[in-house]
């Protein structure tokens, strides 16, 4: 039987699992109901998670201040058992099985949190002076909760394996281009897909988060208008530093602590539920 030729093949191929891939990867954001594209496994993300959590807590002093480190262990003991409620009030613990949770207070000066898939969690001394108290504490640790429960992880991963498989089709197309041309448009995808999904979606993302965050922070008992003072704070520490809102990963402050006040009437009707 004759085949295509080789170059039509490959793209025929690329075009097919690209295809495949996207139509068979969707899954669903908590909350907000977005569909998402998840082309990387959960169990996948939680092994590497746990892998890289534990290079972590060994490479990096935990605070010696029990005072602080008690605030983290019951904020976010509060916030986990907020977490599986949800889960658990509409039939999705099964989404939660692999999670075993932990919290730590890292020695460092760098004003910064986060969460692994897997419920990893690591809040760093830095930004105990912006939280300042357990409902402050809540907004950034909520936050941060958010993202891993919203596998943002595995949707930036999946988005970076669409882009890699994008560049290999281009690139295949392109083999018989000179080799200028070929590096022309391989760059101005490579940027155009840094403007046009990586960026938007980062930025997505993070006020999905925001209004996750917020809505579990009140189920775990605490008020969701703490984040609007300390969105202030943390914006009036960066100053002028931030990148213009399209190059930048997170969205401009004004803009978000506007969405976060949108967000607070209906965080609130889930309080202690």
């Amino acid at each position: 039987m004759r085949s295509l030729k080789k170059p039509q093949n490959i793209r025929f191929a690329l075009f097919l699992t690209i295809t495949a891939l996207f139509i068979a990867s969707c899954a669903t954001v908590p909350i907000t109901g977005r569909s998402q594209l998840n082309l990387v496994s959960s169990s996948s993300m939680l092994s590497l998670s746990n892998e890289q959590y534990r290079e972590f807590l060994r490479k990096n002093k935990r605070s010696g201040n029990s005072a602080e480190r008690a605030r983290v262990q019951r904020v976010g003991r509060k916030l986990q058992q907020a977490v599986e409620r949800y889960y658990r009030q509409r039939g999705l613990s099964s989404e939660l099985r692999s999670y075993s949770w932990e919290f730590n207070l890292i020695e460092n000066k760098s004003p910064n949190a986060w969460c692994m898939p897997g419920g990893k969690i690591a809040v760093y001394t830095g930004i105990l002076p912006y939280t300042r108290n357990d409902a402050g504490l809540a907004v950034v640790m909520a936050h941060e909760i958010a993202h891993a429960v919203a596998k943002h992880g595995n949707e930036r991963m999946s988005q970076m394996l669409l882009t890699q498989m994008g560049g290999a089709a281009l690139g295949s197309a392109l083999q018989s281009s000179p080799k200028k041309t070929r590096q022309l448009w391989l760059t101005a995808f490579g940027a155009g897909s840094q403007l046009a999904l990586v960026l938007p979606y980062s930025r997505l993302q993070e006020y999905e988060a925001d209004r996750i965050g917020l809505i579990f922070m009140a189920m775990a008992g605490y008020d969701p208008g703490a984040a609007v003072p300390f969105w202030q704070r943390m914006s009036r520490k960066a100053g002028g530093a931030k990148p213009p809102e399209f190059l930048s990963t997170h969205p401009a402050d004004s803009k978000r602590i506007a969405r976060i006040r949108q967000v607070i009437p209906e965080a609130r009707t889930y309080m202690n539920r």
